[in-house]
C-alpha cells in the first residue's frame, strides 16, 4: 500500500464514512490538532522522568487515536466501526490527578511554564490540548460531537498541568510563579 494517494492534491480529504471535505474544515483542524497533541504525548513518554508513567501515557495516546477516529467520522455515519471512549477513561485521568496532587504543595499562584526541558514539553502538550478542546467545542456548535470527547480533552489538559508540576517536583526543579507587575 502506498502512503500517497494523490486524492488530496486539490485540497480536500475524505472522512470516515466517505464524505469529502476541504482540508480547512473545522473537523479536519480538530482531529489534526488531536494528532499533534498525540505527538507531544509521545515526546513526554520519551522523557526519562516519565519512566513510571509509560503505560499510562501510551493509554492516553490510544485514547487520542480513538478521539481522532471519532472526529474523523462523517456526521450521521453510525455504522462506521470505530473504537469507543468510556466514562472510565475520564475517571482514570481524575484518579491520576488526585494521586499526583496529594504529593504536591498547594497551588497559590499561576505557574510560568519552564524550569526543565521535560516540564516545558508537558506545558506545550497542555496548551495544544487546550487548543484541541477549543476546536472541538467550536465544531460541536455546528455538528454533533460526543460529549465524552470534550470531557476527555478537558480532563486531559488538567492532567497535563498537574503532571507538569509533578515532573518538576520529581526533577527537583523549582516552580516559577507569576508575579504580576503592578505598574
Amino acid at each position: 500500500m502506498k502512503v500517497y494517494t494523490k486524492t488530496g492534491d486539490k485540497g480536500d480529504t475524505s472522512l470516515l464514512g466517505g464524505a469529502r471535505v476541504p482540508k480547512s474544515n473545522l473537523r479536519i483542524d480538530a482531529y489534526g490538532t488531536v494528532d499533534e497533541l498525540n505527538s507531544y504525548i509521545g515526546l513526554l513518554r520519551d522523557q526519562p522522568v516519565n519512566e513510571s508513567r509509560l503505560d499510562l501515557l501510551k493509554e492516553i495516546q490510544d485514547r487520542l487515536f480513538t478521539i481522532g477516529a471519532d472526529l474523523a467520522t462523517s456526521p450521521g455515519k453510525d455504522k462506521v466501526v470505530k473504537p469507543d471512549l468510556h466514562d472510565a477513561d475520564i475517571t482514570l485521568l481524575e484518579d491520576q490527578i488526585d494521586q499526583m496532587e496529594g504529593g504536591l504543595p498547594p497551588l497559590t499562584a499561576f505557574i510560568l511554564p519552564g524550569g526543565h526541558t521535560a516540564v516545558s514539553f508537558c506545558h506545550v502538550a497542555r496548551t495544544v490540548c487546550r487548543r484541541a478542546e477549543r476546536q472541538v467545542v467550536g465544531l460541536a456548535s455546528t455538528e454533533p460531537v460526543s460529549d465524552l470527547v470534550i470531557k476527555y480533552l478537558n480532563r486531559l489538559s488538567d492532567y497535563l498541568f498537574v503532571l507538569g508540576r509533578k515532573m518538576a517536583q520529581e526533577l527537583n526543579v523549582e516552580e516559577v510563579t507569576w508575579k504580576p507587575r503592578n505598574k
